[in-house]
């Protein structure tokens, strides 16, 4: 586990390809095998006459930003109307409780409280509720201050508290096997341990555009292995923390883009009172560069805090930094005060890839980076995801779904 959690997914090895094995033609390259890979790839999978190989560098799938979050189902309720984020949430959400219902996938939809403790994150809130109930059609509602007192289990709202009742958690690693499954089910090849090296767009002639004659993507059997070569015919970047590499591989310098990484450090919370049987988010304050560090439960209704917001150089740096535990207890300690700090202990930490560092400013909005999913213009079937984060998990299956219209003009019924 990540501390209790698992770290590696199940594979079989009738179903595993590995680098030796993949001089082969596909008409779908996907790489990155976390969740949003496997969601796009199992689409993709579902186009008649496809063969589609799903790309991965490390031994197992899911071990990177997948493995390591909050396992949210998100409501979408932070993100304007006309960000991919809200779009793609809000689709995702709905698509993702019915493939859990469907294969057995296990899920809880227990909402959330959003607590304000002043004046500003109350404002926060009514901006919350107006987009909500205005602009996105998403549920909300206000808990009465009596409901708080109530029902609460010892968490404070002292200027008010708005629930989100279909958020909900998933088995993230159940999700993945799952996704994993059907894929192959479907025809889809595994590649595990297969780092990307190289990629090649071809083009049919000098007119042509790059990729128009299709891709060529060297992998390698590991350190110091043999270089093999697969062939598709379309493109789809979905490597996560090594999506801005591989973009790099693809695009002239002066195209080359940078990744930066935010560390989310998680606490779990070892004693038995209070017990809670929701997630509480302290509302959002202005201009901070995440939501906070929340309350969230995992499906044995165990505790954990996080993540926090640390901005390190090494996306490897997953060493949960206990310096930050104080920190965290002194905001805990404002919606849930009866909180025993001795009771709180590192547990694990996620990475998120950003596209613009600590303290970068948007034209409208000082920390909101939206996801980047484009058919990149000037080459010919390569979908570009850069910058995928929370709310990631939630979004992945209807993102495979607009993967899938970029490069098809509609998406396949799941």
């Amino acid at each position: 586990m990540l501390g209790r959690r698992a770290a590696r997914l199940a594979r079989s090895p009738s179903q595993i390809c590995h680098a030796q094995a993949l001089n082969f033609s596909s008409t779908a390259a996907v790489i990155g095998g976390g969740v949003v890979g496997l969601a796009i790839a199992r689409q993709l999978s579902l186009q008649p006459g496809s063969s589609t190989v799903l790309i991965e560098r490390h031994p197992a799938l899911g071990t990177e930003t997948s493995s390591r979050n909050s396992e949210v189902i998100h409501a979408g309720i932070y993100y304007g109307r006309d960000t991919l984020k809200a779009a793609l949430c809000h689709r995702g959400k709905d698509l993702l409780y019915s493939l859990c219902d469907r294969h057995g996938v296990a899920y809880r939809r227990m909402g959330k409280w959003l607590v304000a403790q002043n004046p500003a994150q109350r404002e926060a809130l009514e901006r919350i509720h107006a987009l909500c109930r205005d602009e996105i059609g998403v549920p909300v509602r206000w808990v009465a201050r009596k409901e708080v007192d109530e029902r609460g289990e010892g968490v404070r709202a002292e200027a008010g508290a708005l629930e989100s009742p279909t958020t909900g958690i998933v088995d993230s690693h159940g999700l993945m096997l799952c996704l994993r499954g059907l894929f192959e089910e479907a025809g889809g090849v595994v590649a595990l341990s297969s780092p990307v090296m190289d990629i090649r767009p071809l083009s049919g002639g000098a007119s042509s555009l790059p990729g128009s004659a299709g891709w060529e993507v060297d992998v390698s059997d590991g350190p110091g292995g043999d270089i093999s070569t697969i062939t598709a015919e379309t493109l789809v970047n979905a490597a996560g923390l090594g999506a801005v590499a591989v973009h790099n591989m693809i695009v002239p310098p002066s195209e080359r883009r940078r990744l930066y990484f935010a560390k989310g450090n998680y606490f779990s919370y070892t004693a038995s009172r209070p017990r809670i049987s929701r997630l509480i988010y302290p509302a959002p304050e202005p201009g901070a560069s995440g939501l906070g560090t929340h309350l969230t439960l995992d499906l044995a209704g165990r505790i954990r805090f996080g993540p926090d917001v640390e901005w390190v150089d090494d996306p490897n740096d997953l060493t949960v930094n206990a310096s930050r535990l104080q920190e965290a207890v002194a905001e805990i300690q404002k919606y849930l005060p009866a909180i025993d700090p001795a009771a709180l202990v590192p547990d694990y930490a996620g990475m998120r890839p950003k596209l613009a560092p600590k303290g970068a400013a948007s034209a409208t909005d000082k920390s909101f980076q939206d996801f980047y999913i484009k058919k990149e213009d000037g080459y010919e079937g390569w979908v570009n995801l850069l910058g995928i984060e929370s709310p990631g998990l939630t979004s992945s299956l209807a993102i495979a779904e607009m993967v899938q219209r970029l490069l098809h003009g509609q998406a396949s019924s799941t």
